[in-house]
């Protein structure tokens, strides 16, 4: 049985990444969570098919890959988007590079990279929740610590606090 430890009512979106250039994503900062829809255990593939950024191949070992994987949940990666310097990055930019990092592109988004493994990652959504610059990395934080508090570890995914 699923249960989440995160309201995600609060989360617009829920589109497939292939999608994500055709949706009116928010170009404010936010934080977003990549969902599985499926229950069933997946399945892993053995070279991972994201860009290697840098020339650095993005692929974990399966073995590692089913070690990491929490079962009883959907959720699989949850992830934050900043202003940045220049107050023109937000979520808009942040998931386009996340899509085009597994899309094969070489571009620097290594955090979430081992969602691309889940042979069933087309099928993979993202929701997204509008915060102000200053609260995204603490909502972020504080989501994961919610996941934690529940299952025992970080999200599949998530590869630091």
């Amino acid at each position: 049985m699923i249960t989440e430890p995160i309201d995600l009512s609060g989360f617009t979106g829920w589109v497939p990444f292939a999608e994500l250039p055709n949706t009116d994503v928010p170009t404010s900062p936010g934080v977003y969570v990549v969902v599985r829809p499926a229950d069933d255990p997946p399945t892993f593939l053995d070279t991972s098919p994201a860009g290697h950024f840098k020339g650095k191949d993005p692929t974990v070992p399966v073995d590692e890959l089913h070690a990491l994987w929490v079962p009883g949940t959907r959720i699989v990666y949850i992830g934050k988007a900043n202003a940045g310097r220049t107050g023109r990055r937000g979520l808009r930019k942040r998931l386009d590079e996340f899509r085009r990092s597994g899309a094969g592109q070489p571009v620097g988004h290594s955090g979430g990279r081992r969602i691309w493994q889940l042979s069933d990652h087309a099928q993979l959504r993202v929701g997204w929740q509008v915060t102000d610059d200053t609260a995204a990395a603490a909502t972020e934080t504080a989501l994961i610590a919610q996941f934690h508090a529940h299952h025992g570890r970080r999200p599949f995914a998530n590869m630091r606090n």
